[in-house]
């Protein structure tokens, strides 16, 4: 679950932000780049940030438009546009065949398998669950905020579109993995 790591400055916004908007944009940018120093100089390469770096450029912008126009209307729909940036980290590594998570599973993954094409694949397949996550809670967010539905679906929505990929990430590796054993194994006659 060290993937989930990532999301702690925008937890740290969102809570911070329930005060002022401005100072959850700063915080976020503070706990982001304390994250990405840690990590960097833990050696973590850059392959492997680009979450945490993706979260420092949304909270260097937000924090740019409060400090300039503490009045915008982007104050009133950060957790729409939050969602949309995270989407579109993970829609766009996916699109540059880079996908985001294919450096934190090189983590914890042997070299050996960097290379193959079901590595590749599996990354493809958990980013693309995050993606789908980010966006369903962005569009969400919208449709709660354009129809004044109760706070308990925009929670709702945070839920499941956190939950299903956490759960997607930790599960489906492990499966890809036996299908991958299962097609290598060798065939053995079956005596009559």
């Amino acid at each position: 679950m060290g993937y989930l790591r990532g999301f702690i400055p925008w937890i740290v916004a969102g809570v911070v932000s329930s005060f002022d908007w401005r100072w959850g944009a700063i915080a976020g940018l503070v706990s982001g780049l304390l994250l990405l120093l840690q990590d960097r100089f833990r050696g973590v390469g850059l392959d492997a940030l680009i979450l945490e770096i993706s979260t420092v450029v949304y909270f260097v912008v937000v924090g740019a438009v409060a400090g300039a126009d503490p009045g915008s209307a982007l104050a009133d729909h950060t957790d729409v546009v939050s969602f949309g940036w995270l989407a579109a980290t993970a829609w766009g590594t996916l699109a540059i065949r880079r996908p985001f998570t294919l450096g934190i599973a090189k983590r914890t993954t042997p070299p050996e398998y960097w290379d193959m094409p079901e590595f590749v694949r599996v990354n493809n397949h958990i980013t693309s669950a995050w993606g789908a996550g980010f966006t369903f809670i962005g569009v969400s967010l919208a449709v709660c905020g354009a129809v004044d539905a109760p706070a308990w679906v925009g929670i709702a929505a945070h839920v499941a579109g956190l939950v299903g990929p956490a759960v997607f990430t930790k599960v489906y590796p492990a499966r890809a993995q036996a299908r991958l054993l299962a097609a290598q194994a060798p065939v053995t006659a079956v005596p009559r």
